[in-house]
């Protein structure tokens, strides 16, 4: 089964059983996708905090199931870019952080327990005036051109079709929706989702980024605490 849930931000307890809503527990051969601001590739190396963030890791191999994520605006992007080799899963990119932990890369198609799954993470930090370049913000927490491309040509490869989206914002009509203006910083990203949302066909769109569980439109969910099932075997 796959299950989708919110930002988690380094927080090693939302993984294990008793700490899930609903009562959810996800079994072996599981998916559980987290909507950006993953957190457990955060830390400089060589400090105590990286030191734990690897104890956090390890405890997340030991899980069952497997752990997804996309990338949010809470990354250590350096890491994530330079430290861990590109690998094709299930038809499209990854980096591999531990063998059931990881990061699914911008602009890509998945197939998953049948289920096409289009990724585009990142996003613009509003605290970035709180935040130090290269050690706790990165540039390139939003797209790249390049994956702006790549997320588009690898869409009309699969004919503008896809079952599901996992993004960490939203597109702009979106943001609207839930009565907040889109970050004029986030305008390009925004943009490219509500032509997204207009041009590709889809069954459900998942997002993060806000801190809170909201159903907008059907179609769209935003998700943070929630732990929702989409994916029966």
């Amino acid at each position: 089964m796959i299950y989708i849930t919110g930002d988690t931000h380094g927080e090693v307890g939302r993984f294990f059983e008793g700490s899930f809503v609903d009562g959810k527990v996800p079994e072996a051969g599981d998916y559980v996708i987290v909507c950006g601001d993953f957190g457990f590739v955060f830390q400089t190396r060589g400090t105590m905090a990286y030191l734990e963030e690897r104890e956090k890791l390890d405890a997340l191999s030991e899980l069952p199931y497997t752990v997804l994520f996309v990338d949010g605006n809470h990354e250590n992007f350096d890491r994530l870019n330079n430290e861990y080799e590109i690998k094709e899963w299930c038809g499209g990119k990854v980096h591999m952080i531990r063998p059931n932990v990881l990061h699914l890369m911008r602009g890509q198609v998945f197939s998953i327990e049948g289920k096409r799954i289009f990724t585009m993470g990142g996003g613009y930090s509003r605290d970035k005036y709180m935040r130090r370049e290269g050690f706790s913000w990165w540039s390139c927490e939003m797209p790249s051109n390049e994956e702006y491309h790549e997320a588009a040509e690898n869409l009309k490869n699969n004919g503008n079709s896809v079952d599901i989206i996992i993004s960490h914002t939203a597109p702009a009509e979106i943001v609207y929706a839930m009565g907040s203006a889109p970050d004029p910083h986030e305008a390009e990203l925004n943009g490219f989702f509500d032509w997204i949302a207009h041009e590709v066909s889809f069954d459900k769109w998942y997002f993060g980024h806000w801190h809170r569980d909201e159903e907008i439109y059907y179609k769209f969910r935003a998700v943070y605490f929630d732990l929702l099932g989409v994916s029966y075997k």
